[in-house]
């Protein structure tokens, strides 16, 4: 099969004026990019089954939407252990102003060593609709994106790890007191991530004062970058509290909803 690049993320390929009357078309693909942020297999997760809510703020404060992460895994028994067999993410977005909505749905498919098997991507935002699909190889490490005359080839690893993947598998290194070196993920595209620990910071969610884990992170594609600030919880989890994505308009933010 012919290799060809995979076509950059939906956001970078709005107009500029479209993007600059409505900023979700911006926005809301970089609140995934930011949570996730392929890499080598590590031990089965150890992560819980979670269903995790955020409200999605302008810069202002004032609400956007709200979105959801959520995670669950279907266990088989090792040595008497329950251990995660495959794992099944999802991150669903709903924001909008008026004349203008987003509704992005994002799913993946994992094994319990973290490695993608599979992710959709299903978005709308106004009239512009995108249904995605990727498929990882671990045999060639290889992804395939698409289907029939649209399909695409993108060299991976064998444990190539879509955005989704990748945040847990951040979450469990951080919980283990480390922080990835420069990675790359899959989001269509592929996107190189470099992640800079900022130390622990107090942030306020719900107006009281939270200590979190601050990394900062450096994303780049094929034809966008962005820097992206991230806040974690210092529970066993990493729970990711905030993120915040400086734009043009303002630094938009999401915000854990307790």
């Amino acid at each position: 099969m012919a290799r060809r690049s995979a076509s950059p993320l939906l956001a970078d390929e709005q107009s500029n004026e479209v993007s600059m009357k409505y900023p979700l078309v911006r926005i809301a693909p970089w609140f995934l990019a930011a949570l996730a942020i392929a890499a080598t297999p590590v031990s089965e997760s150890t992560l819980p089954n979670e269903t995790l809510r955020y409200s999605v703020n302008w810069p202002t404060g004032a609400s956007l939407g709200e979105a959801t992460l959520s995670a669950s895994s279907a266990d088989k028994v090792v040595n008497g252990q329950g251990q995660p067999q495959h794992i099944d993410f999802r991150f669903d977005l709903d924001a909008g102003v008026p004349g203008f909505a987003v509704s992005d749905r994002f799913h993946s498919l994992a094994s319990g060593k973290l490695c993608s098997s599979e992710f959709q991507k299903t978005t709308s935002h106004g009239s512009k609709k995108v249904d995605d699909k990727e498929t990882f190889d671990p045999n060639t490490g290889t992804v395939t994106r698409g289907a029939g005359d649209g399909q695409s080839e993108i060299s991976a690893n064998t444990c190539g790890k879509d955005a989704l993947t990748f945040l847990y598998f951040l979450r469990q290194e951080l919980s283990q007191g480390r922080v990835p070196q420069k990675q790359t993920v899959f989001f269509g595209a592929p996107y190189e991530i470099r992640l800079e620990s900022a130390g622990t910071e107090s942030v306020k969610i719900a107006n009281k004062p939270v200590d979190t884990e601050h990394l900062k992170a450096s994303v780049n594609g094929p034809s966008s970058s962005i820097s992206i600030d991230l806040y974690f919880l210092q529970d066993k989890a990493r729970t990711p509290v905030l993120v915040k994505v400086p734009l043009a308009l303002g630094t938009f933010s999401m915000e854990l909803v307790r």
